[in-house]
């Protein structure tokens, strides 16, 4: 049970977040309200492409940008 309790500290947009370490990227973006946005999502640097928003896990100190797309109506 050890493994469930550990939190992670990573920055996004510049500000510092904990969360759990299991983290997806895909559970971020939920727990943050963007889910179904759209939105362009970097990682260190690295563009992550939405196919692997559920199978990547954040690790601590990444350093994330999340830019969302205002939609033009």
């Amino acid at each position: 049970m050890g493994n469930m309790s550990k939190v992670i500290t990573v920055n996004i947009n510049g500000e510092p977040r904990q969360l759990s370490a299991n983290t997806t990227v895909a559970a971020l973006i939920d727990e943050m309200g963007l889910t179904g946005k759209r939105i362009a999502l970097e990682r260190n640097g690295e563009i992550v492409p939405r196919s692997t928003f559920v199978t990547q896990r954040l690790s601590a100190g990444d350093k994330l940008e999340i830019v969302v797309a205002v939609g033009g109506g």
